[in-house]
């Protein structure tokens, strides 16, 4: 498990230098972030400035939740979005904010070109929550984060439940 850095430390508004090395060390990291990520409540991305790693790396898995389009598990290095098309108001939440969720407008269909984890490069069309899910990714990458796209702050952003867990009888 990895630390996540939460806003608002300096550190995640950096942006992220492109992956070079595709070696052991590279796949003992992405092994380490899919696992923090799915430590996370809810998780379904996570990028490597989230644990103080300013390198162009992202994991994408939205395959838990139902009846929407996907594509697995992405491992994308060095992601680029080369098209976008549509936009779309949705809430996000983020482990990096973990006390607040945001209104935020994303585009409704991306193409994206991303290395995997040996480097060999892909193309990607993808639509709906996984698009969403990748363009907030890719966003950490160039030093953002979903409140920076807020429209307002008064009226996009709010504070995140905390459930009580009820005790037993």
């Amino acid at each position: 498990m990895l630390n996540i850095l939460t806003y608002p430390d300096p550190r995640l508004k950096n942006v992220s230098v492109s992956v070079t090395e595709f070696d052991e060390k590279l796949q003992a990291f992405l092994m380490d972030l899919e696992e923090t990520m799915r430590a996370g409540p809810g998780g379904v991305g996570i990028a490597a400035p989230q644990v103080g790693r300013l390198e162009r790396i992202a994991i994408v898995d939205v395959s838990s939740k139902p009846k929407i389009s996907h594509h697995g598990r992405l491992v994308m290095i060095n992601p680029e979005i080369t098209d976008w098309d549509g936009f779309e108001m949705g809430r996000e939440g983020c482990m990096s904010v973990p006390d607040y969720t945001g209104n935020v407008i994303r585009a409704t269909k991306i193409r994206l070109v991303a290395q995997d984890k040996q480097g060999v490069s892909h193309e990607y069309s993808m639509e709906g929550y996984e698009a969403r899910a990748v363009q907030h990714e890719i966003d950490h990458l160039d030093g953002l984060l979903f409140i920076d796209r807020l429209v307002s702050r008064r009226h996009d952003l709010f504070q995140r439940k905390v459930y009580e867990s009820k005790k037993g009888t």
